[in-house]
């Protein structure tokens, strides 16, 4: 409570304050950022998300978009600068100039594998979701749950949870959701938009990437690779693999789930979920990247077949 009320302080006695979640943002780290954005602007100050790419397209819906910018380069000095749903500085990408020049920095997250980099750090690891924390600290602050809060702590929790279905969910997540939607959510709409509307473009990829589908360890690994040249063919975006890693998750025996996704230079995207008891957080640390027990990741230089029986061996230790 002490740290949540620093924070607060620490917020409230600023002018100038900039918000970074962490690169390839998903609904977490994007509800949170603005969740937190429309609420310092009730304290009368002006704030900015400095954001690596541009959003994806899913959360196109979501109010408060207008709060973002694609940094490019910009050598601004915030008062305060807050790291959001971000493990670790590589998180951050470009925007690393943004947080080391701040006068100070604050870090708020859940991963349970961060690293504690800022000026202040509040890590709370029994939450589902960041969206959850920064519930807490506007409920904290004394300023309202308007519709638009709400729908953005909402699309945070949904996502990191898996729509309520995965093991972070807990009585508290129910109660934060009760408390959103009674504050306008407008929960039909918003699971619509962002559980059941797919491109045309994914749904080919997604086509391309099941025909890849190894099944391995008697059933328990499942792998899923997407190349440069099937994202070429299905005219699809990078925001169009979401996802695909869990179409091996959801295979009856599959405990391991791995989505190997090419990039450039010989550099591979891993995404890492797993359905019970492997701690899939731990492989991904080792490999240099981080996450939670049922979801994590991490990035490769190698190729293909080097990289993959990288991870077979690492998978192999922990079933």
């Amino acid at each position: 409570m002490m740290t949540k009320n620093i924070i607060i302080s620490k917020i409230k006695e600023v002018k100038t304050l900039a918000i970074l979640p962490h690169v390839s943002i998903d609904g977490d780290a994007l509800g949170s950022s603005i969740a937190l954005a429309y609420a310092v602007k009730e304290l009368g100050i002006e704030p900015v998300i400095y954001i690596e790419e541009e959003i994806p397209s899913s959360y196109g819906f979501l109010p408060g978009i207008e709060f973002t910018k694609v940094y490019q380069g910009e050598k601004e000095n915030y008062d305060l600068v807050l790291a959001l749903d971000t493990g670790d500085t590589g998180r951050l990408g470009k925007r690393i100039d943004i947080f080391n020049a701040a006068s100070y920095t604050i870090n708020i997250d859940h991963h349970m594998t961060n690293t504690e980099f800022a000026d202040l750090n509040y890590v709370q690891t029994s939450s589902s979701a960041t969206g959850e924390i920064i519930y807490q600290f506007i409920k904290m602050m004394g300023i309202p749950l308007t519709k638009e809060i709400s729908t953005c702590i909402y699309v945070a929790i949904a996502t990191d949870t898996g729509g309520f279905r995965y093991s972070n969910t807990t009585s508290i997540t129910h109660q934060i959701i009760s408390d959103l939607i009674n504050n306008g959510v407008d929960v039909a709409e918003v699971s619509q938009l962002l559980f059941e509307t797919v491109s045309l473009s994914k749904t080919k990829l997604t086509g391309m990437a099941v025909q890849t589908l190894e099944i391995l360890e008697n059933g328990k690994v499942a792998f899923i690779t997407v190349t440069e040249s099937m994202i070429k063919d299905a005219d699809a975006k990078e925001e169009d693999c979401d996802g695909i890693v869990n179409i091996g998750r959801n295979i009856k025996g599959v405990e391991v789930a791995v989505l190997v996704r090419e990039k450039e230079n010989e550099s591979y995207k891993i995404n890492l979920r797993s359905k019970k008891y492997v701690d899939v957080s731990i492989i991904a640390n080792k490999l240099g990247g981080g996450g939670h027990k049922n979801a994590a990741g991490c990035t490769i230089e190698g190729n293909m077949e080097d990289i993959k029986q990288i991870l077979l061996k690492e998978i192999r230790e922990v079933l």
